[in-house]
């Protein structure tokens, strides 16, 4: 019997995937515990359907990406740390503040998950930073650390 699985079973396949299994197999454990439904002509076409859709929704999100990374190119924030003697920082700049500049000064909601910072900013000067957008799309955002008066 040929099995269309909802949800991801172990050393059987993934969710999505059509496969073939015992008849035994499929009505005692795949069809009650709603694992899967029984591949036919009308799951068949709804699964067609459901990975077109899935597909597009996945092109829609790419490009989103895509447009946002144009848009932070130009981009740059200014952020402010004190100095102490001889021109040593106190503190530096992480991913959560560079966010919150960024929500504040450029009106873009940026997760602070996505800022990709090898380290803290400890300098000032101006430093490029990568935001991952998507798998595929990662965007370069200038960050401009000045002296707090």
């Amino acid at each position: 019997m040929e099995v269309i699985l909802l949800q991801d079973v172990k050393s059987l396949g993934k969710k999505g995937e059509v496969v073939k299994v015992n008849d035994g197999y499929a009505r005692n454990f795949i069809l009650p515990k709603k694992l899967g439904i029984e591949a036919n002509g009308k799951n068949m076409n709804d699964l067609k359907l459901q990975k077109a859709n899935e597909e597009k929704i996945a092109a829609e999100n790419l490009a989103a990406a895509r447009a946002l990374a144009d848009e932070l190119k130009d981009k740059e924030i200014t952020l402010k740390l004190k100095l102490g003697e001889g021109g040593k920082t106190f503190g530096s700049v992480s991913s959560k503040e560079i966010a919150e500049a960024a929500k504040e000064q450029l009106g873009y909601d940026i997760d602070k998950k996505k800022i990709q910072l090898k380290e803290s900013i400890k300098s000032l000067g101006v430093h490029n930073v990568a935001i991952k957008l998507h798998p595929k799309v990662t965007a370069e955002l200038k960050v401009k650390v000045q002296e707090q008066s």
